[in-house]
């Protein structure tokens, strides 16, 4: 009987060791620190894919073992709890760790930055690349009149609530709280002094931001702002027609003619400022700050006309009287034939 138990102590000793083995292997598998050179991000949906998730984990953290993250995922029963958001791993994380911190919804923040845009599908899609919002989705809601009239705009002048900046924003946000944030960006940019600078110019905070956005489409060098703005202040305070060339590539739709010609300035538009008086509806793009800055505080001096430098430089030459400005223009358009420009 003795010589019978030996061999199955030995037996059940082998798979003693086998178990504690394993159980150190899983151990030390599951705090086994993802290795990363930087915070890597994963990006979760409104689909909410349990395998995407561990796609994204596999390829931009190079999990220390898939099979044992599924196990473990399993027991924290977070593939029942997957939530959407921008989740950041960082170096030596464990397995553990990052279930806990996606299964709690405790995501980073994002960075959105807008700038350079024009027109509303533009701003659509930018934001749209940078969070989880769907363009389409987005840009429908840009365009309701009900919800700019919510936030004391209309259709035309929407685009004035967008403060060209950095904004730190959860990855999933809703539309709701993307504009209702920027709408108090909107408030807190136009405190006191800026609301002052307006009426003193007897403009609007939004008719400074149309003004603005011609300005910034006229003037490629920001040191002109002030200079432009001073200008078609000028032309406004004299009940003169802004004549700016900006508006007339908004209402034609092409912002990369080089050359106005007659056929452009008879476009019927309430944008083409050759046709109509006063401001067009609303902005012809969303103006930098900067844009906006140098509107309110115009320069100040007796111009009423400006044309493109004969360099092509993209600076201006400007004039107080028509004949100075007709020798400028002829200048400007002998340049353009001479690159053969039409």
């Amino acid at each position: 009987m003795k010589k019978k138990k030996k061999p199955l102590l030995w037996i059940a000793s082998l798979l003693m060791l086998l178990v504690v083995a394993a159980g150190i292997y899983i151990y030390s598998m599951i705090m086994t620190p993802f290795s990363l050179s930087e915070t890597t991000y994963i990006y979760i949906d409104s689909q909410k894919n349990y395998e995407k998730v561990v796609d994204q984990l596999q390829e931009k953290a190079a999990l220390p073992s898939e099979k044992i993250f599924r196990l473990l995922a399993e027991r924290m029963n977070y593939p029942n709890r997957v939530k959407t958001g921008r989740y950041a791993i960082r170096d030596g994380m464990t397995m553990p760790e990052v279930i806990r911190l996606l299964r709690s919804g405790n995501q980073t923040p994002a960075d959105i930055t807008f700038n350079n845009i024009r027109t509303t599908e533009n701003l659509a899609g930018r934001l749209s690349q940078q969070l989880m919002v769907d363009s389409i989705t987005l840009l429908n809601a840009l365009k309701k009149t009900t919800v700019a009239k919510k936030y004391g705009f209309n259709e035309a002048t929407f685009l004035s609530m967008f403060i060209p900046n950095t904004y730190e924003v959860y990855w999933d946000t809703s539309i709701d709280n993307l504009l209702n944030r920027m709408k108090r960006e909107y408030d807190a940019f136009w405190n006191e002094s800026r609301k002052d600078k307006a009426e003193k110019l007897g403009l609007t905070p939004v008719e400074v931001s149309i003004l603005a956005s011609i300005v910034e489409e006229e003037a490629t060098y920001a040191d002109e702002y002030p200079v432009v703005a001073g200008l078609y202040l000028n032309r406004l305070n004299r009940g003169m027609r802004l004549e700016a060339d900006p508006t007339v590539k908004f209402a034609v739709g092409d912002f990369s003619l080089r050359r106005i010609l007659y056929r452009h300035l008879e476009v019927e538009s309430p944008y083409n400022t050759y046709k109509n008086s006063g401001l067009p509806p609303g902005p012809i793009r969303i103006p930098s700050i900067r844009a906006i800055d140098g509107t309110l505080s115009p320069q100040q001096h007796n111009y009423l006309f400006m044309c493109a430098k004969d360099d092509l430089s993209g600076r201006h030459d400007f004039a107080a009287t028509h004949a100075e400005h007709a020798r400028n223009a002829r200048a400007y358009q002998q340049a353009l034939n001479k690159r053969g420009i039409y």
